[in-house]
């Protein structure tokens, strides 16, 4: 995981794609490197490439501690490229294109305090990897709290849609209920809950039927409101699963209010959501009878859009890529919406033609590769200038 999460960082700063670099990583991409051994005591002793170009540094890991070891420019911290958690003992590749210019490592073992290594000077004029400034986390903190924010007035107007859900289910009006489903069920899909932002209360609101199955009273919240909702089940008999929904969301938004979002999380669910929408929604897993997954889909690139403006300001001057980003989701939103039918409901997915879901396959796999980088660029850091 955190290899790719490297090599998806070199593949945002340089302006090659990530089967590009994958390729360059899995060469060595030219001459063999030292090996470089760092340990609590010190960063690497001397080293060297032959010049610029796609070279390999083999880091050893001599201590007894975990490290990240990062390549950085030693002018100003910005890093090139990351190994993290290389446990004592490992040896591990970290390959990138170099450019002209001064490069040195920085090893950050737990409980010591940063340490950089030799600096390194490759000569000429050639052009290589860009380095990203380091993502602090004062430059994240303002963002966590107004994520957490929208996402509590978002869950207050969720609340008031389940609540509406439940009426409807009560007053025994199948269509109602059904429209109502849908509304409550989209304006949970833009909250950006995939990977467990919500803990428990995701399962209660939002479980699939995988573990426990489509009769166990155990399954509650919005797909089991469905699967009744369209499998002819009587309105009174899910009366209880539409109450017990709308409690679950209650309690979420007071839960919700003493929450801090991890730092980490805002860059890392831009990608998730989608990434989410594509195992459950497209392929789908998650229609229990309403065909409304590709709807869940849409859903699901609101609540990317919605961490991307957020981190827009630590973005846009690190990741060239980033309008590709936007243009990628445009393109996946405006394919889905074509199977919108007049109605309001949707084609559902094993509805699709080969061809309507030839493309928006293709245009997921592209922007999700093109939200890889994400994560890693607005990690938080620490820095030596934080010692």
């Amino acid at each position: 995981m955190r290899t790719r999460r490297l090599i998806a960082l070199a593949a945002a700063v340089s302006g090659v794609t990530l089967a590009a670099t994958l390729t360059g990583c899995s060469s060595g991409g030219g001459q063999p490197s030292n090996v470089i051994e760092v340990d609590t005591n010190q960063c690497g002793g001397p080293w060297s490439v032959p010049g610029p170009g796609w070279h390999t540094l083999q880091i050893s890991n001599q201590g007894t501690e975990a490290a990240e070891i990062d390549l950085v420019d030693p002018a100003n911290g910005a890093v090139y490229a990351e190994i993290e958690n290389t446990g004592p003992g490992t040896v591990n590749p970290l390959t990138i294109n170099f450019g002209s210019g001064k490069y040195a490592l920085l090893c950050l073992f737990d409980d010591f305090d940063p340490m950089q290594g030799s600096v390194v000077t490759v000569s000429g004029h050639a052009t290589g990897t860009s380095a990203i400034l380091p993502v602090t986390y004062n430059d994240l903190l303002p963002l966590s709290k107004a994520y957490q924010a929208r996402e509590a007035a978002a869950l207050k107007v969720l609340a008031t849609e389940t609540a509406t859900l439940a009426v409807a289910v009560r007053g025994g009006n199948l269509e109602t209920a059904r429209r109502d489903w849908l509304t409550a069920h989209l304006q949970y899909e833009t909250l950006g809950d995939a990977y467990d932002a919500f803990g428990n209360f995701d399962t209660e609101i939002d479980g699939r039927a995988d573990a426990t199955g489509v009769s166990s009273p155990q399954w509650t919240g919005f797909f089991r409101l469905e699967y009744g909702l369209w499998h002819g089940q009587p309105l009174p008999s899910l009366v209880p699963v539409a109450d017990t929904l709308n409690s679950d969301v209650d309690q979420l938004v007071v839960w919700w209010k003493t929450q801090q979002v991890p730092f980490d999380d805002i860059g890392r669910r831009a990608h998730e959501v989608i990434e989410n929408a594509l195992e459950f929604q497209l392929t789908g897993h998650d229609d229990y009878g309403s065909g409304t997954t590709l709807a869940s889909t849409v859903a699901a690139i609101s609540a990317s859009r919605v961490l991307l403006a957020l981190l827009n300001p630590v973005l846009a001057p690190r990741y060239p890529a980033l309008p590709s980003v936007y243009t990628g989701l445009d393109r996946l939103q405006s394919l889905l919406e074509k199977e919108k039918l007049p109605n309001g409901w949707w084609v559902p997915e094993s509805a699709l033609s080969p061809s309507a879901r030839e493309a928006i396959d293709a245009a997921c796999g592209q922007v999700l590769q093109e939200l890889a980088p994400i994560a890693s660029i607005t990690e938080a850091r620490n820095t030596l200038n934080d010692f």
